[in-house]
């Protein structure tokens, strides 16, 4: 039986559709969820959130994104194959870490969970006045070398930084809270800011110190120079006088000279009176 145009062209425009639609349900998500028992979970891509059982209010974006979830709630991941952990309320993005983004600046978090970048133009700021002496806050912070608990670090990756409680009893200006109001991390770009004023004031007293320095070392040299030049003409003076010393003492060995030839000469006598 033969085949006529008109369906062999429905049957290609047939076969294309449903490449097309599978290729849409790969891209859309079949199999996303597949063992999922709970709702309230997205999941869009290939896959995604293949392994959740239990684990609810999650999010996967992308083919085969979070397969390391099965339990966990509120665990966002985004990224193709990025499995992401079994680990509640935390957030899992590909394609970030290792990778270098010259002439940009860091991404910070506040506690309402909002992204986005420290701003330092002077256009975004007001009360603007040199921190002075308000850095002497970091001489009574204690650093210490401490381990995340197991929970968060399985590792136990050695760690080095301030306690936020400590902080907060300095300084409750150099801390961040939580949603609930309670401290939960330091500023450090803060302390960092305080570092710097506080190198840039001993940096001063070196140079104040070292202008001193330099007034006392020319003082000392001139100092010196009219030494050398008093010891000269003390020394100058010395031998003249030395000379004139030799010079009276050759003069009074000539009279004692005289003076002995004048005593041994013989006496003569006259007997003419």
């Amino acid at each position: 039986m033969k085949t006529s145009a008109h369906e062999k062209t429905a049957g290609l425009a047939k076969g294309q559709f449903l490449s097309v639609r599978l290729l849409a349900l790969q891209n859309c998500g079949v199999q996303a969820l597949y063992n999922t028992i709970v709702s309230l979970n997205t999941a869009n891509g290939y896959f995604a959130l293949y392994n959740n059982t239990t684990g609810i209010s999650n999010i996967a974006l992308g083919a085969g994104a979070g397969n390391g979830v099965t339990t966990a709630n509120h665990v966002i991941c985004i990224g193709t194959n990025f499995p992401g952990e079994n680990v509640s309320n935390s957030c899992y993005i590909d394609s970030i870490f290792g990778q270098t983004s010259s002439g940009g600046t860091g991404v910070v978090i506040n506690s309402s969970g909002k992204l986005g970048t420290m701003t330092s133009s002077r256009r975004f700021k007001e009360e603007i006045k040199p921190m002075e002496r308000a850095s002497e806050a970091l001489f009574a912070l204690k650093p210490v070398t401490f381990r995340y608990k197991k929970g968060i670090d399985p590792q136990g990756t050695p760690q080095f930084g301030l306690l936020a409680e400590d902080v907060e009893a300095v300084d409750p200006d150099l801390v961040v809270r939580d949603k609930e109001g309670k401290v939960n991390t330091v500023r450090y770009e803060a302390v960092n800011a305080m570092l710097l004023n506080e190198f840039l004031k001993e940096h001063r007293k070196v140079e104040e110190q070292q202008v001193r320095i330099t007034e006392l070392n020319s003082r000392v040299a001139k100092q010196e120079a009219l030494a050398a030049q008093q010891e000269n003409s003390f020394q100058s003076k010395l031998a003249e006088q030395d000379k004139q010393i030799e010079a009276l003492t050759s003069g009074l060995e000539k009279v004692s000279a005289h003076l002995e030839v004048t005593k041994s000469a013989p006496q003569v006598v006259s007997n003419n009176l």
